[in-house]
């Protein structure tokens, strides 16, 4: 999937301020911040096979495995959308490769309708994105500035 850009000053705070230190975890030795991501996965039920996440900085690599494309595109969209995120550099491997979903990045005054209208011409589409950005998505009028949001080709 190859690399994915963020606003870096905007998005979900997951981080703690003494987890963006580089302090490890006791057990695994992973960085804090590699934990905090990896729970922030787990906590919305993204499903993979395997997934490991590394830290440099303010880039965020994926490796590991999912069953479905959409799955991948989630998995990214998840950690880059956290405040001090930069870059995602999405490697997972797909067992079931199909197109990849258009991005967009939320611009203010945007709403779902809008940005339907937009890439299908019909603004009574938003829910295709909505649904296309669940879990991370509670309701189609939550959306934020600098948000990027997968567009499903329909």
């Amino acid at each position: 999937m190859g690399l994915l850009s963020f606003i870096k000053g905007v998005g979900d705070k997951v981080f703690n301020k003494n987890e963006t230190n580089e302090i490890v975890h006791p057990e695994t030795a992973e960085p804090l911040r590699a934990s905090a991501l990896m729970a922030r996965v787990k906590s919305l039920g993204l499903p993979y096979h395997n997934l490991t996440i590394k830290t440099s900085n303010d880039t965020i690599t994926l490796e590991g495995e999912v069953a479905k494309q959409e799955d991948s595109e989630k998995i990214a969209l998840a950690i880059g959308n956290v405040e001090g995120v930069d870059l995602v550099d999405n490697r997972l491997l797909v067992a079931a490769p199909a197109p990849e979903a258009r991005y967009y990045t939320v611009v203010k005054g945007d709403t779902l309708s809008e940005i339907a209208l937009s890439f299908y011409g019909d603004m009574r589409k938003y829910n295709h994105i909505f649904e296309a950005n669940r879990p991370m998505l509670s309701s189609p009028d939550l959306i934020y500035p600098g948000q990027v949001l997968r567009i499903p080709r329909l």
